[in-house]
């Protein structure tokens, strides 16, 4: 489905919280139409910026403390970390100008 690479309740410390890159997660779940839809959006971000952004995805449904712990109550939610801090958060499937747009002071 995507080339990002998965994290999980067990593995979110040491993937995203304790990592020196910016990182946005992408929570989703296998069921949820829009989250497919923004997959192959957030894999070219990724790739197009990967000196920039590392995106990866947590599925909510198969990670529920990481979920609960960022109060997803809406997916596709994707949240951007820096130095284990939340920095921004961007809700619901969107076109890539428009993520984009979001993301644009992690991409410059």
């Amino acid at each position: 489905m995507s080339n990002a690479k998965s994290v999980t309740d067990d593995s979110f410390q040491a993937d995203v919280l304790d990592s020196t890159d910016t990182i946005m997660v992408d929570f989703w779940a296998e069921w949820c139409g829009p989250c497919r839809a923004v997959s192959p959006i957030l894999d070219a971000i990724a790739s197009e910026h990967a000196d920039k952004i590392k995106i990866v995805k947590l599925n909510v449904d198969d990670n529920p403390q990481m979920a609960m712990k960022y109060q997803i109550t809406s997916i596709p939610a994707m949240k951007v970390f820096r130095g284990g801090e939340v920095v921004k958060t961007v809700i619901g499937a969107r076109p890539k100008p428009a993520i984009e747009a979001e993301l644009a002071e992690f991409l410059a």
